[in-house]
């Protein structure tokens, strides 16, 4: 099974603030739902509450510490990062994706076989940062430039990463 790290970063790390996103970039939201869609994907508490409800057409994997939190039906919570890649096993993925927030990126960094990011080309004020990166280990395989527009407040790009081989 391969783990996909999706996340969208600024030049300076942030990913986060006050448990939102700090930018406004709708092609990048067509972008993640493209991605994800028809996926199981992980993620923290947290960042699971910041939608609000589960994302459709995916199946959610919540990790969590609390052991009486519930999930709609067809979800799962689970206390580690291991039981959530488990049960991606057990149900014979291709593919699973880790979309944070930051402790659990930490955590998923050295079992990831890909990182999908979107590099926003700006560095605004934000509470939460994706990890460093030994970039040496990974390989850029695609890059699709989306400039600033009316719609999108700062320019980015869709870069994909697959772990080198060594």
């Amino acid at each position: 099974m391969k783990i996909s790290i999706v996340v969208a970063k600024g030049e300076n790390g942030v990913i986060g603030k006050e448990n939102g996103l700090p930018w406004h970039l709708p092609s990048d939201l067509r972008h993640f739902k493209k991605t994800t869609s028809g996926h199981h994907v992980i993620m923290g508490r947290k960042t699971y509450e910041s939608l609000g409800k589960p994302l459709p057409g995916r199946t959610h994997i919540v990790v969590t510490r609390d052991s009486s939190y519930q999930m709609p039906k067809s979800h799962y919570v689970v206390n580690t990062l291991e039981e959530a890649f488990n049960i991606g096993k057990s149900l014979g993925l291709d593919k699973i994706f880790v979309l944070g927030g930051a402790e659990i990126y930490k955590i998923s960094l050295p079992h990831s076989d890909e990182m999908v990011i979107t590099e926003v080309k700006a560095s605004p004020d934000g509470d939460t940062f994706f990890p460093e990166v030994d970039f040496n280990k990974w390989e850029e395989v695609s890059r699709e430039q989306v400039l600033k527009d009316e719609k999108n407040e700062h320019a980015h790009d869709f870069v994909v990463y697959k772990r080198k081989k060594i």
